[in-house]
């Protein structure tokens, strides 16, 4: 409850970093649902940012919570410190650069009010084209589904079951189902969830740390479901991985490789054994000394 009394709804923590204009998109948005019976509080924290973003989101957003994190801490440990003072029943990660249609979080509330065994949610989330972002829509990436994603055998055979189980796209797109990971840009957790399993892990700095409470949370018991009659939309790839800067690509390239390794690290180097460990290892550092080396 707040100060007021009033139970709070939904908590939604929006992570910041030099990203001005979307967070104001954002917000806006957000700012702008119809929540009617629900109540919600909105918590941006901050990475240290020095585009102005800091000076746009105290004046132009005073009724936001606003977390100055210093420093860019990463993804975990920027979003950590609005976790930690939410006072929602659920709790959403929301990216940035996503823009929310006002029936959303009412939507996206009751949905975990009808699905009691579900400890997390995602809506179906839109690109700008109109196709849905894979991302929000995956399997855990086993040996076995890493390698099918890399060698391109998935994006040959992707609605097999065999090939196509990184993004899981064999399933009814078109119906409330259970997936294995949901994507960091709107996670949405039940409380109890978060006393059960944890905060985000830390250890990842950018990628990996939704695969890694997502396998956490299942790995308590807790359903983690799509709902696709809710969506929001995803103005992805502005910066990262397909940035037009070929240095930041190749770096956020390197973190990719870095935190799936560390995924299999902790979660999947003692199940998997010796030998197939030492490939996987093998194949990462090789990896990511072609990318730091000749930025291939």
């Amino acid at each position: 409850m707040n100060k007021s009394g009033t139970t709070i709804d939904l908590s939604v923590v929006i992570l910041n970093f030099n990203t001005r204009d979307l967070t104001r998109a954002c917000l806006l948005t957000v700012l702008n649902s119809r929540l009617g019976k629900y109540r919600m509080e909105v918590i941006v924290c901050d990475n240290g940012s020095t585009d102005g973003s800091q000076e746009m989101i105290e004046n132009d957003f005073p009724g936001v919570n606003f977390i100055k994190n210093g420093k860019n801490v990463g993804f975990a440990a920027g979003n950590n410190p609005g976790i930690r003072r939410a006072k929602g029943r659920y709790v959403l990660l929301l990216n940035t650069d996503t823009e929310v249609p006002p029936e959303t979080f009412s939507a996206m509330i009751a949905f975990m009010d009808d699905h009691k065994d579900a400890g997390a949610a995602t809506c179906k989330i839109l690109l700008p084209g109109g196709s849905m972002d894979a991302a929000c829509h995956r399997g855990f990436p086993t040996p076995w589904v890493a390698f099918t994603y890399v060698t391109k055998l998935e994006k040959l055979f992707p609605k097999t079951r065999l090939f196509g189980e990184y993004h899981q796209g064999y399933k009814d797109f078109s119906k409330v189902h259970e997936v294995d990971c949901i994507v960091g840009a709107f996670f949405m957790v039940r409380r109890a969830v978060i006393e059960d399993v944890g905060l985000l892990d830390e250890d990842y700095f950018m990628y990996g740390e939704d695969i890694d409470w997502a396998y956490r949370i299942r790995s308590k018991g807790w359903k983690i479901l799509f709902n696709p009659e809710v969506t929001i939309l995803h103005k992805k790839k502005q910066s990262g991985r397909a940035n037009n800067r070929k240095d930041r690509r190749i770096t956020t390239e390197i973190y990719f490789h870095q935190y799936n390794w560390l995924f299999y690290t902790k979660n999947y180097a003692k199940k998997y054994g010796f030998l197939l460990t030492f490939l996987v290892n093998s194949f990462y550092t090789c990896r990511i000394f072609l990318l730091k080396k000749f930025g291939i």
